[in-house]
């Protein structure tokens, strides 16, 4: 068992891991805890060709990003970008087959933390309102969670409304892959700006 000070000192390191936070472009799929678990999310417009382009093209490009040239020159980039293709072409005549759209993840912008998510959505929320989250981290890390709604406001001259959340029901090891990919994209950032302002 652990003296009291040294559990203070450990809680407080733990706490401070999980407000660690980052602006990033993840694939994300929300919606209310009592909405249909099939179909589209209410309030949320179809997906486009274009952000079903984005989303299948995700994570190849982010895994590209993170190996670099060790996977440009492999011989599996070119499969992989195949059954990409394949994949956008099929989701793409599936939503054409379906007239109110397919739900799927879709890239988007949020400020990512352990402890919670936001982001803008068209469809509003009231605060305390419950959400199911799949957050699909890079190069393709699903995480399935429930947040709580902590503030939720309208975008000044947009339709768009401002979400921030608070993780409710979140797997310990998700946790983790949040933490370890919020410190690996600031790393990551760091080393960019660092190699800019040398270059």
């Amino acid at each position: 068992m652990l003296p009291p000070s040294t559990k203070t000192t450990k809680s407080l390191s733990d706490e401070r891991r999980e407000w660690i936070r980052i602006d990033d472009r993840v694939l994300l799929e929300y919606r209310l805890l009592t909405d249909p678990a099939e179909g589209l999310t209410p309030g949320i417009p179809p997906v486009s060709d274009e952000a079903i382009s984005e989303a299948i093209a995700k994570p190849t490009s982010d895994l590209l990003l993170r190996s670099g040239e060790q996977l440009a020159e492999s011989p599996l980039l070119p499969w992989i970008m195949k059954v990409d293709w394949l994949l956008e072409t099929l989701v793409k005549q599936l939503a054409k087959m379906q007239p109110e759209g397919v739900a799927m993840a879709q890239a988007t912008d949020v400020t990512l933390s352990g402890g919670g998510i936001g982001f803008l959505s068209p469809r509003y929320f009231a605060v305390d309102d419950q959400l199911k989250l799949k957050i699909i981290l890079p190069p393709f890390i699903p995480i399935h969670t429930t947040a709580r709604v902590i503030r939720s406001t309208q975008v000044k001259d947009s339709i768009n409304y401002d979400i921030a959340t608070e993780f409710i029901q979140l797997n310990p090891d998700d946790q983790e892959h949040l933490i370890r990919h919020i410190i690996q994209a600031q790393a990551e950032r760091l080393r960019g700006r660092r190699r800019g302002s040398q270059g």
